[in-house]
């Protein structure tokens, strides 16, 4: 309970605070996005289920990770490097805009696993102080523009469960006041797996 009071309360300031956020121009986006392409693909929808799909995904949220892969604030091998080479932190929003206008394809759960994996998303588990995903990703998956929290329905399995191993091992780090971290320790494998797929089965 005082975990998600903590996590609603932070969600809030970082609504507020982002009240300043310049939106981008999708058309001026589009024409930045050529070495987007082979790994996310032209609308967004990456068919390499390790790459996420960015189709549909907030401004915001892309425009901080974008700024975090620049700075170091979050690494990868890949990102960093198509980071660092966009020619102006003004071309950021752009691109993150393009993205977001475009159309994500759904995705395909197991229903079994997706089933198990729904009941930890909408309720979270207290005996192993695991926070509900709902409280900042949203009921339908859809998360929280304004305080970058972001879109996990339809994303692709495989990616998630990365990312959630990842904020585990300490590889990324750059979730406010740690939450995603402090929640993903708590998580076993199997967890993992099952809140991934009930995430991929998501629709709005």
């Amino acid at each position: 309970m005082k975990k998600a009071l903590i996590i609603a309360l932070a969600g809030l300031a970082l609504t507020t605070s982002a009240s300043i956020f310049a939106a981008g121009d999708a058309v001026k986006g589009k024409a930045l996005t050529v070495s987007c392409v082979a790994c996310h693909g032209a609308d967004g929808n990456s068919v390499n289920p390790i790459w996420p799909k960015i189709a549909g995904q907030s401004e915001e949220y892309m425009t901080k990770q974008l700024n975090d892969f620049r700075s170091g604030a979050r690494v990868d091998a890949t990102m960093t490097a198509m980071a660092k080479a966009i020619a102006s932190d003004d071309d950021i929003p752009h691109i993150a805009a393009y993205f977001a206008s475009q159309k994500q394809k759904s995705g395909v759960a197991d229903e079994k696993l997706a089933r198990e994996g729904g009941e930890l998303y909408k309720g979270g588990r207290s005996s192993s102080k695991v926070t509900a995903c709902a409280a900042c990703h949203g009921v339908t998956g859809n998360g929280n523009a304004k305080a970058k929290f972001p879109r996990v329905s339809g994303q692709h399995n495989k990616y998630i469960v990365n990312q959630l191993k990842a904020f585990k091992a300490g590889k990324r780090a750059n979730d406010p006041g740690k939450m995603m971290q402090d929640i993903a320790a708590n998580m076993t494998d199997a967890d993992m797996e099952a809140v991934a797929e009930f995430m991929a089965g998501l629709r709005d």
